[in-house]
């Protein structure tokens, strides 16, 4: 069983790289967010998750463990699929994904493409005890509202939501401590470069 791939990248795309492991390429199915990390680099590293069929072996590569262990939570949801999964992780942030299983916020879960609301409460139902050790100690319900009602604010102003999200854990990340009323502020300047 592979676990982790260190290696150089032969190419990528969005959803998919093949990986130059000394000498052998590895093709590896990867979320958006992780392409977003990694697609500057040419050595990377990723935690792979081994999927078994009857009739194919395939890898899913995540830039981080935490991403990993979702995605290994998502696919233990009946009707959850790898491919459904990685949609999912694609679609949000492991940290807010987290807190809107734990909040129960159905709204958010609706709002990732291909999660509809049967899928969304199956997630909730069943990962909602699961989840907690997934979010960071620093990560806390303040955090996790102040930064729902930024992006909520962005979205009604016309900005579109994953660029919102982007922006906003972006400077939540950089200055913990701002206020709503910042957060907004700094984000439209942001979106205004």
């Amino acid at each position: 069983m592979i676990g982790y791939l260190s290696g150089k990248v032969i190419s990528i795309k969005p959803t998919q790289l093949i990986l130059d492991v000394n000498g052998v390429g590895y093709q590896i199915f990867i979320s958006i967010s992780t392409f977003e990390k990694i697609s500057e680099n040419n050595l990377i590293s990723l935690y792979i998750h081994t999927h078994f069929r009857e009739d194919s072996l395939s890898l899913y590569g995540f830039y981080s463990e935490q991403e990993k262990e979702m995605f290994e939570l998502l696919i233990s949801v009946s009707g959850i699929g790898p491919k459904v999964a990685l949609s999912i992780l694609s679609g949000i942030s492991v940290e807010d994904l987290s807190n809107a299983i734990l909040h129960a916020d159905l709204n958010r879960l609706l709002s990732i493409p291909g999660v509809g609301r049967k899928t969304a409460e199956r997630i909730v139902l069943e990962l909602k005890s699961k989840v907690s050790d997934l979010i960071s100690s620093s990560y806390s319900s303040k955090d996790y509202s102040i930064k729902q009602q930024a992006i909520s604010a962005l979205v009604t102003l016309g900005y579109n939501q994953k660029s919102s999200e982007k922006i906003v854990r972006e400077l939540m990340a950089n200055s913990p401590n701002l206020s709503l009323e910042e957060i907004i502020k700094k984000s439209l300047t942001e979106f205004n470069k």
